[in-house]
């Protein structure tokens, strides 16, 4: 049976784009019955943060989890951080990775090279994404162009460790998904939705839990072109602000049959984009009103990982030299 792992960082507010292109196939993935969707609270730590900010952001995204329909019933759901050997194997893998490996992955580099003050972590956390990976001896690991080169180290670093020290880890084999919906910035349709965008200046993205009327004003400033008249509503490389609403409104059930102006292409939308997050919104509210539910339902997944991942971090130190 395949394992399906995916871990989703909460660096900030989740994104129609988290949704679209990530959540989708995760609660798609969950008929295989071995699936393991984490919370990667570590990983939101490589760059400066308000830890207030942080708790809250972190406790969004473990409900959003649960209100967008994950399934504690076939999937197993956890935060990161409160399964130890994702740390303990972390520092097994910097023991075994080289710094000319790390100073070339394209995170460090766009954002930490040279900065005094970068973040150690932001240097090392491709070990701990490594560790993340290896943990749960997945056979495959599908891979958006994003991250490929983070899961190309997970490799290196499991054949280094397996011939230097012996067979330990499964040496997951590198799959493309099925394409995703690529959800792009409505003010800025060349680059990804980002749920990291600083708020007061993210009125090109779409939060899971923005309210109607914050919607219908986000589309309405979306970015389009000048062009007016038959043919105006239609994808076109050179216009990518027009082809991103397009997107959307597919990816949200909607369709583009009859639309031939901007505002109506908009109004589309925006309809779409509402229904589509409405269940969502309601899902999170009803989780809101029952806190504990939630964390029964994260403390049960962290525990099962901590049954998965032991024997796998008491073979890496016994490997090693350590046990």
């Amino acid at each position: 049976m395949l394992r399906n792992l995916s871990l989703i960082t909460p660096s900030g507010r989740l994104t129609l784009g988290n949704h679209l292109g990530a959540f989708r196939g995760m609660v798609a993935a969950q008929a295989t019955g071995d699936c393991f969707y984490g919370v990667a609270d570590l990983h939101a730590m490589t760059t400066a943060h308000d830890p207030r900010v942080l708790r809250d952001t972190i406790a969004e995204v473990t409900a959003l989890f649960l209100a967008v329909g994950l399934d504690p019933g076939r999937a197993v759901l956890f935060r990161q951080s409160d399964v130890p050997a994702h740390r303990e194997l972390a520092y097994l893998l910097e023991c075994t990775a080289y710094t000319g490996e790390l100073a070339r992955m394209i995170q460090y580099k766009e954002k930490g090279k040279d900065q005094p003050s970068t973040r150690v972590s932001l240097y090392t956390y491709p070990a701990l994404m490594a560790a993340d990976i290896l943990l749960y001896r997945p056979s495959r690991v599908p891979v958006g162009d994003d991250q490929r080169q983070h899961v190309e180290l997970t490799r290196d670093l499991a054949v280094r460790f397996n011939n230097t020290y012996g067979p330990v880890f499964t040496v997951p084999e590198i799959v493309t998904p099925a394409a995703g919906a690529r959800v792009m910035d409505l003010q800025d349709p060349t680059r990804k939705m980002s749920k990291s965008a600083a708020p007061g200046v993210d009125g090109g993205v779409i939060r899971l839990l923005d309210p109607p009327d914050v919607v219908r004003r986000k589309i309405a400033r979306a970015v389009t072109d000048s062009e007016t008249g038959p043919g105006a509503v239609r994808s076109s490389d050179e216009k990518p602000g027009v082809s991103n609403l397009l997107d959307i409104l597919a990816a949200c059930g909607g369709s583009a049959a009859g639309l031939a102006t901007y505002g109506a292409l908009k109004a589309a939308v925006t309809d779409a984009v509402v229904a589509e997050l409405e269940p969502i919104q309601q899902g999170y509210a009803d989780l809101a009103a029952d806190p504990a539910y939630v964390a029964d339902v994260f403390a049960a997944g962290a525990e099962r990982c901590r049954q998965v991942t032991a024997p796998v971090l008491l073979a890496a130190e016994a490997a090693i030299g350590l046990g």
